[in-house]
């Protein structure tokens, strides 16, 4: 299964992980490939640097979600609000937090990419991603999912 993560909302990152998780527990080779605002899920907020970057890519990290738990979500997140209650309903259903997802995703084997053009461009280092995290182009992302039985876009 290959799972192009483009989103960065706390939802569908949640459900992206969800996902790779279950295919992982079910015995399938599990690719995520993150892109753009997916740079999020993957960013490790204590490795951000503004060194060597331009003042556009450094306001830009300013601006960005520092890590996987400052996603917002993706409708009504209500300055924080809908996140929070979100969260709350998690926790009285014993959902663990997004952050046990990655988690368990970086343990049982997931195969994370970053898309090379998305990182140049949005002024990320591959030091500034979860230390799994393989550069690649998207053709290279390309080439794995069309030997994929199962492709998904999030």
């Amino acid at each position: 299964m290959t799972l192009l993560m483009f989103s960065g909302e706390y939802d569908k990152a949640l459900a992206g992980l969800i996902l790779a998780n279950s295919g992982r527990e079910m015995g399938m080779d599990v690719t995520m490939f993150f892109a753009f605002w997916g740079l999020c899920l993957v960013r490790d907020p204590e490795k951000m640097t503004l060194e060597d970057k331009s003042l556009y890519e450094q306001m830009f990290g300013m601006v960005t979600p520092k890590g996987i738990e400052d996603l917002p979500l993706s409708r009504m997140n209500m300055a924080g609000l809908g996140k929070a209650m979100l969260k709350e309903m998690m926790e009285d259903e014993d959902t663990p937090p997004l952050t046990a997802f990655l988690n368990g995703a970086r343990k049982k084997g997931v195969q994370f990419y970053g898309c090379k053009l998305s990182v140049d461009i949005m002024g990320f280092k591959k030091e500034e991603l979860l230390p799994e995290v393989q550069i690649i182009t998207a053709a290279d992302f390309l080439q794995e999912a069309m030997e994929s039985q199962i492709q998904l876009f999030i």
